[in-house]
């Protein structure tokens, strides 16, 4: 079996993995039509990207992850398996997405964000929960998003915010900890990514 199938189209640089195995019989990694690949990304095998895939430089896409169309991973984004990730998302230079992470559609997330999934790190034996962004969800710059936290839809993460808490659908969330505001006018445009 190939390590990996690619659709037509594609651009890999040349200092590129793709397909690295995992156990002792690795899945195919599938990539679409149009990727655009930079130099220094790995990417594992069992993963599952659509068309128009891009990543910038010494980008990480761990096993099991399903990558829709029109998505961006920045330069030294990490994004460590286990994880869905929509269509028409930006995953900005080094953004850290953990295993068992949900991301919707046109999601934006910003430089330097870090999404979490272990509530308790090395204390406590617990099952992972990342977060999920839901569709249409902004998270500026050097957010932290804390486990098993949903950002509802439409709602906007200020930059340096710390999500500790659900925060509803088109809401602003500003702070560390977050408070909550209603969406102000400038921020209710939808996502155009």
């Amino acid at each position: 079996m190939n390590e990996y199938v690619t659709g037509t189209g594609c651009t890999i640089d040349d200092d590129v993995t793709i397909g690295y195995p995992v156990g002792d019989d690795p899945k195919q990694t599938v990539i679409g039509d149009e990727a655009r690949i930079r130099s220094g990304t790995i990417i594992y095998s069992d993963v599952d990207i659509g068309d128009d895939f891009i990543t910038g430089h010494d980008a990480l896409v761990r096993e099991n992850t399903q990558i829709g169309d029109d998505v961006v991973v920045g330069t030294k984004t990490v994004i460590d398996g286990t994880s869905v990730i929509g269509s028409n998302v930006s995953l900005q230079s080094r953004v850290y997405v953990p295993t068992n992470t949900t991301i919707g559609n046109n999601v934006f997330v910003g430089p330097g964000a870090v999404l979490t999934n272990d509530p308790y790190p090395v204390r406590q034996d617990v099952e992972m929960a990342g977060p999920t962004l839901e569709d249409g969800a902004s998270v500026g710059g050097n957010a932290t998003i804390l486990p098993d936290v949903t950002v509802g839809k439409n709602a906007f993460v200020a930059a340096g915010a710390v999500v500790t808490k659900d925060v509803p659908p088109e809401t602003l969330a500003v702070g560390t900890p977050t408070k909550h505001h209603p969406l102000p006018a400038e921020l209710q445009e939808k996502n155009s990514i």
